[in-house]
């Protein structure tokens, strides 16, 4: 049972940058991809939801993008570390939510059949 932690999030001004990390505990070779969720805030409230924004493969670092994040975040990874990054520029409003990484790879919003998720980690951006 792989375990993920998050990191990295915080409270911005819209246009402005953070960078999140998601450290793994195991070999993340073992696993064909990761990928970002975010819940917003009234996903949060309901707590099944998650939209799947980016992922990105474990041996090539191959990525794919939900178009609301298309252009604006990089989904990036580090084998010899066991991390993956999310790098997100240019942030909106209507990016605030919590942010989790996955061993799996989904974008668009759905009810992903997941057990492994982390606590997250928060993102506030304030217009």
């Amino acid at each position: 049972q792989v375990q993920l932690v998050e990191s990295g999030g915080g409270d911005v001004q819209a246009g402005e940058s953070l960078t999140l990390s998601c450290a793994v505990s195991e070999v993340m070779l073992d696993y064909r991809a990761f990928g970002w969720f975010r819940q917003a805030p009234e996903m949060e409230r309901e707590g099944i939801e998650r939209e799947g924004i980016a992922c990105v493969t474990s041996s090539d670092g191959i990525t794919y993008y939900a178009d609301s994040v298309k252009g604006r975040f990089t989904a990036s990874r580090d084998t010899a570390k066991n991390m993956v990054y999310l790098r997100m520029d240019n942030l909106k409003p209507e990016d605030t939510g919590v942010y989790y990484c996955g061993a799996l790879c989904g974008l668009g919003t759905a009810i992903y059949q997941y057990d492994d998720w982390g606590r997250g980690t928060r993102v506030t951006v304030s217009s």
